[in-house]
């Protein structure tokens, strides 16, 4: 049985009372979640979802994300899971690319998610907490191929609009299986996440590694350091898992939990960006938890290098590659480079996505052979141990949220009042990165930040908006008049650009 929901339901079967799931007060076993993820199931078909279609999820993290989606793997559909903070336009767009047949949202953000299936004319299921039922009777999971799609994963590159990264079913289970073996993870594994579902390094990352363990999931929404320590602490913890700007908020949180409360944490696993490795070791001081990092991406369904504790950690190193992974560095020509030099990144093995949904040239041009190309320019040292230096890309890492410039700069461009921008990170001491416009007016026209922030807010998930701006009278260009980004000076972009107030929505 491929069928990736085949976790929970094996694992109903051998230990049907183990706790699987625990949300605030409330907790289920697995015996309890597949009766409830048995109940979408039917509740689904009768919406008409069945083997093939894709359902767009717009729902947060929780208890209903985890049910509602084993519930369209269970059936051998395919998720397509997007961020909650998306606007309509961003929506639509997921929509018809995927070619989805329905939707899932959720009911504090629901607007959004409602415009876009009603002019879509897709049928719609809003979820609220505590909305899922149980079933009596168990269906049958739908007999899928390992290679068929489970999930839909939208990514993009500087060029272009976001395109769709196929994870299968096996995709999913070897992550799973990877990192239960990287990390010795056993039945009686509690993880903890404030990590959003719908991003891949909580749902494959965390989720399958903790079902295919068979241990328990915990979830906290919304992030908050203290309360996350809190909840480590009165659920016993024996791993929790986040990005950089947590661990570091969880390090200089007021709180009274002390590494005392803590002692079943054995585990802390960082991923999104790098993580310093004094902020692993003061965490570490503080609380008792190493925090291990590792790489991986939306294509490599989360799952690449990991750091281990039985291995000296390298300051900034994201670890060697994950059992049944391998990692080379390769040059222009594509042959692999000596021990210690760059390059650029490539990944193979059974985490490797299918492709990109519906666009072959992308598929062909992310491939070298077996090898996937990352676009992420990295080095190696003898012992296999891997740095991420550069990236191809222009991507923005800001707080564990990718954000692609080019498709920033596609709406600012659209302003009435712009005639050129650019869009670049630019170092952030809390975030990692922060974003940042630098935008020429047109001539005669008179800009605010403000006003230019709250426009964006209109057209764009909140964690994509710029919060620095600056105003220039002409951006850099080479001799073809193409924008020279690597022309601006960050530092000076971040220190004299404008900061609107931070919107109550900033992730």
């Amino acid at each position: 049985m491929h069928n990736a929901a085949q976790l929970v339901w094996g694992h109903a079967d051998s230990g049907p009372e183990r706790l699987a799931l625990r949300v605030g007060d409330e907790s289920w076993s697995f015996d309890e979640l597949r009766r409830s993820i048995a109940w979408a199931m039917v509740e689904l078909e009768g919406r008409g979802i069945g083997r093939g279609d894709r359902v767009l999820v717009v729902v947060p993290t929780s208890a209903e994300f985890v049910i509602a989606y084993h519930a369209i793997l269970a059936l051998g559909a395919t998720a397509v899971t997007v961020n909650t903070l998306c606007t309509e336009p961003e929506l639509a767009y997921f929509i018809e690319d995927a070619e989805c047949s329905y939707a899932i949202g959720w009911d504090e953000t629901e607007d959004a998610v409602k415009a876009a299936a009603s002019a879509a004319r897709l049928g719609l299921w809003i979820l609220s907490a505590g909305c899922m039922g149980t079933a009596d009777e168990i269906p049958e999971l739908a007999d899928v191929a390992g290679d068929d799609a489970s999930v839909l994963l939208y990514t993009s590159g500087t060029t272009g609009r976001p395109k769709g990264a196929v994870l299968t079913h096996d995709n999913l289970t070897s992550c799973g299986a990877a990192f239960n073996e990287a990390l010795d993870l056993s039945s009686d594994e509690r993880m903890g996440t404030a990590l959003p579902l719908f991003h891949v390094f909580g749902q494959a990352a965390v989720m399958f590694s903790t079902y295919h363990a068979g241990g328990c999931l915990s979830l906290l929404r919304p992030f908050d350091a203290a309360a996350l320590l809190e909840m480590a602490a009165e659920h016993r913890l024996t791993a929790m898992s986040g990005v950089p700007t947590m661990w570091n908020a969880m390090l200089h949180a007021e709180t009274d939990v002390t590494a005392d409360d803590l002692a079943d944490l054995r585990l802390a696993s960082s991923g999104g960006a790098a993580l310093p490795l004094e902020v692993a070791l003061a965490f570490e001081r503080r609380f008792g938890a190493m925090v291990l990092d590792g790489y991986g991406l939306s294509e490599t369904t989360g799952a690449a290098t990991f750091n281990q504790a039985d291995r000296p950690r390298k300051d900034m190193s994201v670890g060697r590659a994950l059992p049944g992974m391998e990692i080379t560095v390769l040059d222009e020509a594509r042959e692999p480079v000596p021990v210690g030099e760059t390059g650029e990144v490539a990944i193979a093995g059974p985490v490797v996505m299918r492709e990109y949904w519906n666009r072959p040239d992308a598929t062909s041009d992310a491939r070298h052979g077996r090898w996937l190309l990352t676009g992420d320019i990295g080095r190696m040292d003898e012992d296999g141990d891997l740095w991420i230096v550069d990236r191809k890309k222009d991507l923005v890492i800001r707080g564990g949220y990718n954000v692609y410039p080019r498709e920033v700069e596609e709406v600012l461009y659209a302003h009435p009042d712009i005639l050129e921008a650019a869009v670049i990170g630019v170092p952030d001491e809390h975030l990692g990165e922060e974003i940042a416009a630098v935008v020429t007016p047109r001539p005669g026209a008179t800009l605010d930040p403000a006003e230019l922030r709250g426009w964006l807010g209109e057209r764009l998930a909140a964690y994509k908006v710029p919060r620095i701006y600056k105003l220039v009278e002409e951006l850099p260009k080479g001799a073809t008049g193409k924008i020279l980004k690597r022309a601006l000076n960050r530092s000076e972009v971040s220190t004299t650009g404008a900061r609107p107030a931070r919107s109550s929505k900033t992730p």
